[in-house]
Order: C-alpha cells, then structure tokens, then sequence
C-alpha cells in the first residue's frame, strides 16, 4: 500500500469517528506501514486536523459520561490507558459539568438501589458499591449515597 492510500484510508479512519493516536499507529501497523512512514501520515494526519487528541479526549470523557454513564475515575483510567496526556484529561473533565455530573450518579444510583432485589442488607449494600465504583465513580459519593438510601429504607 502507497502512502498516499494510506494517508486517504486514515482520513476517512478519522473522519467517521474520533481517534486516538494509539487507534491510528495501530491501524497503519495492520496496514503492515514501516515506523517512517508512520511518522509521515500521522504528522500529515494531525496538518490536515484529521487527528486531535484534545478533541478526542473531550469528546470520549462527554460520549462515555452521557451514554454510557461512566463516573471521571472511569473517565481518567480508561484516557490513561490510550496514553492521553495529563493536560488532555483534565481539559476533558472540564466538558463534563458539575450539575449534569451530580444529576447522573444520582439517578444512576437511585435505579441501581431500585433494581437489586437482595433481602440481606449487607450483601445488597455491596452489591450497590461495587457496581457504582466499577462504574468509576468516586468511594466518598457512593458511599454518601448508600447511607442516604438505607435511611430511606
């Protein structure tokens, strides 16, 4: 493959989805690219603003906040694992506010309580911490929020 075909299979790569630049490196290693080449379309790539890791990660930390309603511990492991850089990350954590943060864990908390039928109150309070800190929210909040519910009981 040329690089020219690569560079116009990368772009349409890029324009159907946003992409890191880990998806991008891994995507011209399968298209069997050497490293120099490499460097040439994901510099061409970035040039062309085909690639931007600040939009990327602005538009993951929204995207996986709104739909799939992941807390920012979540956000944050999930950033570091496609090596986004610190000022990325919290650039994307600003895109979520504080209102619409709040909002979803507290609804999200409210349908998880709803929803486990667990007649030992124990096991149903574990049960509730561990599905919201796999979710990525923070230990204090959940745990504020399991005391308020039992009293609710």
């Amino acid at each position: 493959m040329t690089i020219k075909d690569a560079i116009q299979k990368l772009e349409h790569f890029c324009a159907y989805q946003e992409r890191c630049h880990d998806e991008v490196v891994t995507k011209l290693y399968s298209l069997k690219m050497s490293p120099d080449e490499t460097d040439l379309i994901i510099v061409k790539l970035i040039e062309d603003n085909f690639l931007n890791e600040t939009r990327f990660a602005c538009s993951f930390a929204r995207g996986k906040h709104r739909i799939k309603h992941w807390g920012k511990i979540r956000i944050v492991n999930e950033l570091k694992i496609r090596h986004i850089s610190t000022a990325n990350i919290n650039l994307a954590l600003k895109e979520i506010s504080p209102d619409e943060y709040e909002a979803t864990f507290n609804q999200l908390s409210q349908k998880c309580w709803e929803n486990l039928i667990e007649r030992n109150p124990v096991k149903k309070r574990k049960k509730f911490c561990d599905y919201l800190l796999r979710r990525g929210y923070e230990s204090n909040l959940v745990y504020d929020k399991v005391k308020e519910l039992e009293q609710l009981q």
